[in-house]
């Protein structure tokens, strides 16, 4: 991939659930080499964040080491922020309490939620149209009292679903990293929405997956439609990990973006 003549950005990522920044292990090395800076992130208790998911309580708890990451940012520099998957909450966690920080942020075929409504809302418009057993062999738990649901991905769930389309050897990576993780629902829905101040006054692209089974390309549309972005951009041939089967793609995607829009 060309250098750009670009200013060089600093691209900060997040995973989604269960996963962590290892699932940027194949972009990385390529934005770094036109130039860019690339961060990937691991929220706490995922990748290799000690924390135990047990400890955290909240989204805030769970978007810890990435608050840390924005706050660390010197105040003349902004970043690109990605999220990917289930990550998109942790952005937009992110995005409301440091607007000033980031200069745009990408959703990767991400939860993408909007100011009209409560944090919850768009997850819980996708739990209604997910059924269960589309889920496979995930094992859902709860922990902690009052009770926090959570979820370990199973080995089918990835082979079949997550990772329909990626390299075998990418099935054997994540089936070794993946972790117990949550979306902490019972934290989002006591919330108070995000607002246009904060969340709302940054520019959003998205990246949509073409052929993700994980989070429907449909329903990636029904976000935009409910909380419209600058930019679409589909990868065709891509699955819920297109880190993993289109990584030249997406480094194309995220370094056109952010030349056009941060």
């Amino acid at each position: 991939m060309a250098a750009t003549n670009q200013q060089p950005k600093h691209f900060v990522a997040v995973h989604g659930v269960s996963h962590g920044a290892w699932v940027y292990y194949k972009v990385k090395p390529i934005i770094e080499a036109t130039g860019h800076r690339f961060t990937p992130v691991d929220l706490a208790a995922s990748g290799r964040n000690e924390t135990k998911l047990e400890e955290l309580r909240s989204i805030t708890d769970y978007t810890k080491p990435l608050l840390e990451v924005l706050a660390s940012v010197p105040e003349n520099e902004k970043v690109v922020l990605v999220g990917h998957s289930g990550g998109g909450m942790a952005a937009a966690v992110c995005m409301e309490k440091y607007p000033h920080k980031i200069s745009l942020a990408i959703f990767l075929n991400a939860i993408m939620p909007d100011t009209k409504n409560r944090p919850s809302y768009v997850l819980e418009q996708y739990s209604a149209k997910t059924p269960l057993d589309a889920w496979k062999d995930t094992q859902f738990f709860v922990y902690d009292d009052p009770p926090i649901t959570a979820m370990t991905v199973g080995p089918e769930f990835i082979s079949s679903t997550l990772y329909h389309l990626s390299p075998k050897e990418d099935h054997e990576l994540g089936k070794l990293l993946v972790r117990p993780g949550s979306l902490f629902m019972e934290d989002l829905v006591k919330l108070d929405n995000f607002t246009d101040k904060g969340f709302g006054s940054i520019p959003r692209v998205y990246v949509i997956a073409g052929d993700d089974k994980t989070i429907p390309p449909d329903f990636q549309r029904w976000m935009i439609e409910n909380n419209p972005v600058k930019e679409v951009k589909e990868i065709k041939g891509a699955d819920h990990m297109p880190m993993f089967t289109k990584p030249d793609v997406l480094c194309q995607c995220l370094l056109e973006l952010a030349n056009k829009h941060a």
